[in-house]
């Protein structure tokens, strides 16, 4: 009988959770889309053309992001609630050096967002896993994983160079910096707790369906907000820079690709949407926009402000300082070679 009601429960948690998620992401698209047929017809009316046009870009890159935010958060939420992380420490070796590249590569399969992936990866310290693995998950897995590949590849219909030069771009950047944390990383940059494992259980804190429904719902309002940020930012840039100004970065490959790699720190765009952000700046070159891409995901305001508060603001300066410069060397060195 208790088993019943357990399980009865359960399922009205999950359908209360996805009844949530689909009428709020549903009421957000057809809010954006209203506004996208309504917003130019009234800015006309009321200003100049250039906010028409400022309109326009700004629900183009809402529209096409909303439905891969959605599906990222809840893949995102579903692993956070339900894989437990002894998973992680029964696939990885035992050598740090051999666990990396396992790590890095598991970010294509147990996807996530940014936003989640710090404490994931702080839990994973917490239960015996090595940092550097942890760190090389945690870059890789908002950064690679298929709702990412699959949005960038309708961002860039008809351009599949630029997905997999996402790809080898982010994984290389993750491998390396694990790497570079088995060599020089240190363990007293780590909160003390981190670095000799510990705590049990078989699952992350708030787990379950109660897990699922609270990570669905912050994650897809956290990360949603963020969208709508980067989709005006991107809007104002591509309309109140000065195209002379911007011939002077666009004129040079090495200015384009370090101004891109500024601005994906700045506007905090989800990793699911700024591969639309990104194919809305066309006046930047391919290579430029790649590194826009992948420090993104990896090196963005928010994501330095939670390795703060995680493991501590002497860690996230160096971590997220060094992650920063490997991202766009590997940017510009995968650019060079694929685009």
């Amino acid at each position: 009988m208790e088993n019943g009601r357990n399980a009865a429960d359960a399922v009205r948690v999950v359908a209360r959770a996805l009844v949530y998620a689909v009428v709020g992401g549903v009421a957000l698209l057809a809010i954006v889309t209203v506004g996208s047929v309504l917003g130019p017809m009234v800015v006309l009316d009321l200003a100049t053309p250039a906010m028409a046009a400022w309109w326009t870009v700004f629900t183009a890159v809402a529209v096409q992001g909303i439905p891969f935010l959605l599906l990222g958060t809840v893949v995102s939420a579903a692993i956070g609630a339900f894989v437990p992380e002894r998973v992680f420490r029964r696939v990885l070796p035992k050598n740090p050096a051999l666990a990396v590249p396992v790590a890095g590569a598991a970010g294509a399969v147990l996807p996530g967002c940014e936003c989640a992936s710090v404490p994931v990866a702080d839990s994973l310290m917490r239960r015996g896993v090595a940092p550097a693995a942890a760190l090389a998950f945690l870059l890789s897995a908002p950064a690679i994983n298929p709702v990412v590949l699959v949005a960038t590849s309708i961002a860039f219909p008809g351009d599949p160079a630029m997905v997999g030069a996402r790809l080898v771009a982010s994984l290389a950047t993750a491998v390396a910096m694990g790497w570079l944390w088995v060599r020089f990383g240190k363990e007293e940059w780590l909160p003390s707790v981190r670095r000799g494992g510990g705590g049990g259980g078989t699952a992350s804190a708030g787990g379950g369906w109660p897990g699922f429904r609270d990570g669905l719902q912050h994650d897809f309002l956290h990360a949603g907000g963020f969208l709508v940020l980067g989709a005006a930012a991107a809007a104002t840039f591509n309309i109140l820079v000065p195209r002379s100004l911007l011939d002077v970065f666009t004129g040079s490959p090495w200015l384009s690709v370090l101004l891109l790699a500024v601005l994906a720190v700045v506007l905090c765009v989800c990793s699911e949407a700024d591969a639309f952000v990104a194919a809305s700046l066309t006046g930047f070159s391919p290579t430029a926009r790649l590194a826009f891409m992948v420090v993104g995901p990896m090196v963005d305001l928010k994501l330095i402000a939670l390795q703060a508060g995680t493991f501590g603001r002497a860690f996230a300066v160096r971590f997220s300082s060094v992650t920063w410069v490997v991202a766009v060397v590997s940017s510009v060195l995968v650019g060079g070679w694929l685009l």
